[in-house]
């Protein structure tokens, strides 16, 4: 699966141009051959204008030598760390990826309003066109929607805050010989070898064959998430027309003269606006239940997220079982 050489300059270094000028940003350090690179080619870049943030989850024993990883490589490039500890353990229904994610993110965004009063408001990833390709064939292999394959954007704003990822376009076979050459090292998480986790087995047994097959796939593959990015976009654009007509909480006879598809499509916006994610399966009877709310009488109470969908004279409105 290797790419071939890059060009000189370096594209890990080109591609931080289109971050210019939003130093001062922080630089999200896992310890890593990645996030390493990240921080070193920041650095370089921009020198003292960058802060780091390592989120220490504790769930492996190496934990700790990952953290004082980061500690020395920031004390060598001058750049202010913080270690963050936090809970990562996934609850009910929820992977141990998508709990280490979330705490990742919660956690970041934690350290930017305590140890930096919020001034900070531009977080750099480095996830690369291998993980892109990856996170979409994981999308597939779910059976994800529009929101699940259109993977990782560049950019995103997510509690207020400016994630963003230059290296996305970029083969990850550039990052350690890169990282090599500028005298550093980096940590090797052992949990990336383990094929228990469908992410590592896509990413040990299934893209050397798709690299045989389809050389560009990389490519090819991050073209599929813009699409499916810009299809979610203009969905999202439509329900929040359809919400307006069919206003909060939805009224069940302007829920009913929508289509099928649109009316999936609102009240997924709906719910999505209220923090409450809705499987298939209870979206699929909430719609069925509003088809056949045709009296008065019938009355709708169904299990979506963490609460219940019901039935409110002529609306439906959700309500949270822990409040």
């Amino acid at each position: 699966m290797s790419a071939s050489p890059p060009p000189d300059p370096h594209p890990l270094n080109l591609a931080l141009q289109a971050l210019d000028p939003l130093p001062p940003l922080v630089v999200a350090l896992s310890g890593g051959a990645d996030s390493s690179a990240m921080l070193v080619a920041c650095a370089q870049r921009w020198p003292g204008q960058v802060r780091a943030v390592h989120i220490h989850h504790g769930l492996q024993a190496a934990a700790d030598t990952f953290a004082q990883h980061c500690e020395a490589l920031c004390t060598r490039w001058h750049v202010p760390l913080v270690v963050h500890r936090v809970q990562a353990q996934h609850a009910s229904g929820e992977s141990p990826e998508e709990a280490a994610r979330n705490a990742r993110y919660a956690g970041i965004t934690e350290v930017l309003q305590q140890h930096w009063g919020g001034g900070l408001r531009h977080v750099v990833l480095a996830q690369h066109a291998d993980d892109q390709a990856e996170t979409v064939l994981l999308a597939l292999s779910r059976g994800a929607g529009l929101p699940g394959l259109a993977a990782m954007p560049a950019t995103r704003i997510r509690g207020g805050v400016h994630w963003h990822r230059p290296w996305l376009s970029l083969p990850g076979a550039w990052v350690r010989p890169w990282l090599q050459a500028q005298g550093e090292t980096w940590c090797e998480d052992t949990t990336n070898q383990d094929t228990r986790f469908t992410r590592n087995r896509i990413r040990a047994e299934l893209l050397p064959v798709w690299a045989q097959l389809f050389p560009s796939y990389r490519q090819t593959l991050a073209r599929a998430a813009q699409h499916a990015a810009q299809a979610q976009t203009l969905l999202d654009e439509v329900a929040a027309q359809d919400l307006l007509l069919v206003g909060q909480p939805p009224l069940l006879s302007a829920l009913q003269n929508l289509s099928p598809a649109r009316q999936a499509n609102v009240l997924r916006h709906w719910l999505k606006g209220l923090g409450v994610r809705a499987s298939q399966a209870q979206l699929l009877e909430l719609q069925q239940q509003i088809q056949a709310c045709t009296t008065r009488g019938h009355r709708i109470h169904i299990k979506v997220g963490e609460g219940f969908v019901h039935r409110v004279e002529d609306r439906i409105d959700w309500y949270n079982l822990k409040l």
